[in-house]
């Protein structure tokens, strides 16, 4: 049998719920959130745009690149740079994520119920 490597990033669909806050405000609640795992780096929930609160998010000046998912566009609150990003249009293998933003960590409180 020949060995076949695990893959370098794997989704996971999650039926629990997820809340996002940044102090006491909603950013985001959904119960439609996917986890995104990939070897090296923290585990990430990419939660739909429809279930964000777009308003209280600002497009930042912050592009990245992933090599492994395509090109990132960063969101800020006004006294909070760089809380979320997406992937617009990633590559072909991450489809699944495009439209979904994912919060970073360090900046909001995550709640999964």
């Amino acid at each position: 049998m020949a060995d076949h490597p695990e893959p370098r990033i794997t989704l996971h669909p999650l039926s629990s719920r997820v809340r996002i806050l940044v102090g006491e405000t909603v950013i985001a609640d959904t119960g439609n959130a996917l986890e995104l795992r990939e070897k090296g780096y923290p585990p990430r929930l990419y939660l739909p745009r429809a279930d964000v609160a777009m308003a209280k998010l600002s497009v930042s000046h912050t592009v990245t690149h992933c090599p492994f998912k395509g090109d990132s566009t960063y969101y800020s609150l006004p006294d909070l740079p760089d809380i979320a990003w997406s992937y617009d249009q990633p590559i072909e293998e991450m489809q699944a994520i495009a439209g979904r933003l994912a919060f970073d960590g360090e900046k909001v409180t995550l709640e999964v119920e």
